[in-house]
């Protein structure tokens, strides 16, 4: 039996591949370490917290003691989510990035130093590459060159996995996935946001002209790349995850509001944000070609999916909105110091 630490496990991709997890390695054990910040949802854990091979700990990365109290159980991977994600926040106040995706990342490392395990996945963002032009794709070698203070600290994050892969054998692998949607994802998010603003009938805001670009990845696609990763490859190598799902943010919004029956004339521009990246796409062919993954899904139909699922389960997301969703309490939650 092995034991995987995923951090980050009640945010919207952590979860997914909690749920994916116990069910292709039902032999095996998850710890969740997830601090229950403003973008994890209690709720979201109650599908699997009366799994038996599941944990909840509550915990912070960027606390030295709540990850060594779980990292000497004998973790044997690490599948490390846990982040501040959304841009705006960051533009408004990078405080926080700066602590979890950049200080809570080091302290990971060096508690993974003291307690080794067999892999460390890193999960990053092709936002590091910065923004592209109207032609090519990132690569893995693609300078790095983020513009906004999200990408930035994400970016700091990769360059100390790097770092500390070669310079003290940490078995750590970063992937590099491009935008990602799906169930469970946090309104704040574009795609959530369209879906709930719609499904009020209010406006569907887009900044500037809504002709900035993104490759889309759906979730499900993204946790078995993770795990291909993880499987099967190399130390020290960085995987680019995308889907070649390229849509502008006018066309989603205009995909989102016919698979909901809703008018056209909801779509509002506002006024850009500062240093918008203009097209994000991201070359998936390594690993594709050496590790064998493909997507699953195409995004008109991952879309629907996802539509139909915040249709249908406005239990989930409403709470968000009104500010109450933190009430609940997490199924099976400890405190980080339990796990002595």
């Amino acid at each position: 039996m092995a034991i995987w630490l995923i951090t980050g496990g009640a945010g919207f991709i952590g979860s997914r591949f909690i749920a994916r997890g116990l069910t292709q390695h039902p032999g095996d054990e998850f710890i969740n370490l997830d601090a229950m910040t403003y973008a994890a949802h209690p709720a979201t854990l109650k599908r699997f917290a009366a799994s038996p091979n599941y944990r909840f700990v509550q915990g912070d990365v960027a606390n030295a003691q709540d990850v060594e109290n779980v990292l000497r159980l004998g973790v044997d991977f690490v599948v490390h989510f846990a982040a501040e994600s959304h841009v705006d926040r960051s533009i408004v106040d990078s405080r926080e990035f700066i602590r979890t995706n950049v200080v809570g990342t080091h302290t990971l490392l060096e508690a993974i130093r003291r307690h080794p395990v067999r892999r460390f996945v890193h999960v990053s963002t092709d936002e590091v590459y910065g923004s592209l032009p109207a032609t090519g794709k990132f690569v893995e070698d693609t300078a790095l060159h983020p513009n906004n203070p999200y990408s930035a600290s994400k970016a700091a994050a990769d360059l100390l996995v790097g770092a500390y892969s070669r310079t003290y054998g940490v078995p750590a692998q970063i992937t590099r996935c491009s935008n990602n949607f799906g169930p469970y994802q946090f309104p704040e998010k574009l795609i959530p946001r369209m879906i709930t603003q719609a499904l009020q009938n209010k406006p569907v805001s887009l900044y500037g002209d809504g002709l900035n670009i993104r490759d889309w990845l759906y979730v499900d696609d993204h946790c078995r790349a993770i795990d291909f990763v993880l499987q099967h490859g190399q130390v020290g190598e960085v995987y680019n995850v995308g889907c070649d799902n390229e849509r502008t943010n006018l066309e989603v919004a205009r995909l989102v509001l016919h698979y909901l029956n809703k008018p056209e004339s909801l779509i509002q521009y506002v006024d850009d944000r500062p240093g918008h990246d203009r097209r994000y796409a991201t070359d998936a062919s390594k690993i594709t070609r050496e590790l064998g993954w493909t997507p699953q899904y195409s995004f008109q139909q991952a879309l629907l999916s996802t539509v139909r699922w915040y249709v249908a389960n406005e239990w989930w997301w409403r709470p968000i909105l009104s500010g109450t969703y933190h009430d609940a309490e997490p199924g099976g939650a400890r405190k980080a110091g339990d796990e002595q």
